[in-house]
């Protein structure tokens, strides 16, 4: 006998203490699992407890009556008794349903007497529903305990986005960028073998370095491109050049109107102004550094990139912000986004970058825009470039304190120019230059970056030393084409 069906013969007759409510009739069908409280029929082989009330069919514990049963007597034979809150089971239907047996056509028999068993339908519903009701908030308390433990808070937010900032102060670094990055450009070089940066002035000329469009200071027959801010190109024409101040001017072949920076003044600037560098570094065109002054009147005199020594002398200003090979030619501007210097050296520990330069270590230097001003208002007027000159010959092997004058003639060329600046000034061969204009002279690199930094016919006062005496002399510049 399989467990949990009914056998398939007749069944055995009531337990003892039961109604004895005969065999069944023939034909009917054994009742369904689970529906045997209805039928008024115990289980199989099993007595009610003792002390309790008897199921369907089973005489009532003396001095109580069935609950929810009227003092009337037994119920009619064979009729089961009604469950508790089962209108059907009472005779009466619930609204909609089938009165008690009648069958809807094309449904099966729910018991023996072919009426239907809708209590047990709707006791196995309940529970069916309770279970689903039970594992589904089970789900949700073993999701919140294991989000718990993982470190997942459900419903955690960080609050709602702000609104993005659309305008900057115009004195901050961001404002200031946005007034200079239109007129920063990039240079490419013979179709880009070599790049650099520059920026536009008054009457669309573009100041740039020298070394950025020559080769070892000598002008070459190069074709130049300018590559805009924000896009567009257009081809260039070299203007001019001037090896000895590192500074030269390409004009782009546009018909539009070219938007020009403001030049201030470079004689003004101090250690700790804030600074802002513009270029293209490595190709990275519109980038944007800052930082501070960290000197000024450098005496800076940068190499050529195949190592030839170049004929160029920078009285610099030294800053901190970061400045890389593509930097060249790009404006140093300062905090009112006024151009103060022209990129042009950086000082390295190695030779780790592209084409053998290292990047920023913090020791970056810029031409002063007084220099670089004249110099590229010589060119725009003339092609070409004077730089000034003292008259006489350095000697750049010496090593001690200031700029020492040769003391004889070198390869057929006098120590002090005759009829020159410095031999009208009083100055001899083998005198030492110690300060000049009223800033100390270290060195020859110094003495000659300090006399190029200066405007040809330019008076200033020298102090010299000669046998250990200090003198002083009045010494105005002479030029010299470049």
């Amino acid at each position: 006998m399989s467990e949990g069906l009914w056998p398939a013969a007749p069944e055995p007759r009531a337990a003892p203490g039961s109604l004895a409510a005969g065999p069944e009739p023939p034909g009917d069908p054994p009742p369904l699992p689970g529906d045997l409280v209805s039928q008024g029929r115990p289980l199989p082989g099993m007595q009610p407890l003792p002390g309790m009330q008897a199921l369907a069919g089973m005489q009532p514990v003396p001095g109580q009556q069935a609950r929810g049963e009227l003092a009337a007597g037994p119920e009619p034979p064979g009729d089961p008794p009604p469950l508790p809150g089962d209108l059907v089971s009472q005779g009466r239907p619930m609204p909609g349903e089938q009165a008690p047996g009648e069958q809807p056509p094309g449904e099966p028999t729910a018991g023996p007497a072919g009426r239907r068993a809708p209590g047990g339908r709707r006791l196995a519903l309940c529970a069916l529903a309770i279970a689903l009701v039970a594992a589904f908030a089970g789900g949700i308390a073993g999701y919140i305990a294991g989000a718990s433990r993982s470190g997942l808070v459900p419903g955690f937010s960080l609050g709602t986005v702000p609104p993005a900032l659309t305008n900057r102060p115009p004195a901050s670094v961001a404002g200031i960028a946005a007034r200079v990055l239109p007129s920063v450009v990039m240079i490419k070089v013979d179709g880009g073998q070599g790049t650099g940066s520059g920026f536009i002035i008054k009457g669309g000329y573009v100041i740039t370095d020298n070394h950025v469009v020559t080769l070892d200071g000598t002008v070459r027959r190069a074709s130049l491109r300018v590559v805009f801010n924000g896009g567009g190109a257009a081809a260039a024409t070299l203007i001019g050049a001037d090896p000895f101040s590192d500074i030269a001017v390409i004009r782009p072949r546009v018909s539009r109107r070219l938007p020009a920076l403001t030049l201030g003044n470079s004689a003004g600037v101090e250690v700790g102004d804030p600074v802002i560098a513009f270029g293209s570094p490595l190709g990275l065109a519109g980038t944007v550094t800052s930082g501070i002054v960290s000197a000024v009147d450098r005496p800076v005199r940068p190499g050529s990139a195949t190592g030839v020594t170049s004929e160029t002398f920078i009285n610099a200003i030294q800053t901190d912000a970061p400045i890389n090979p593509g930097n060249s030619g790009g404006p140093l501007v300062n905090g009112q986004g006024q151009v103060i210097g022209v990129n042009a050296a950086i000082a390295t520990l190695g030779s780790d970058g592209p084409a053998g330069q290292a990047g920023s270590i913090g020791l970056g230097f810029a031409i002063p825009i007084n220099q670089a001003r004249l110099i590229a208002t010589e060119i725009i007027r003339t092609g070409r470039a004077t730089h000034s000159v003292i008259g006489a010959v350095l000697n750049t092997g010496y090593r001690g304190h200031g700029a020492q004058i040769l003391a004889t003639a070198r390869r057929g060329m006098p120590a002090v120019t005759p009829h020159g600046p410095a031999a009208r000034a009083g100055l001899r061969p083998g005198d030492v230059i110690v300060s000049f204009g009223g800033h100390p002279v270290g060195s020859a690199s110094a003495l000659v970056a300090a006399i190029r930094s200066r405007n040809p016919g330019a008076r200033v006062i020298v102090v010299f030393l000669r046998d250990g005496a200090r003198h002083a002399a009045a010494l105005t510049l002479g030029s010299a084409p470049s």
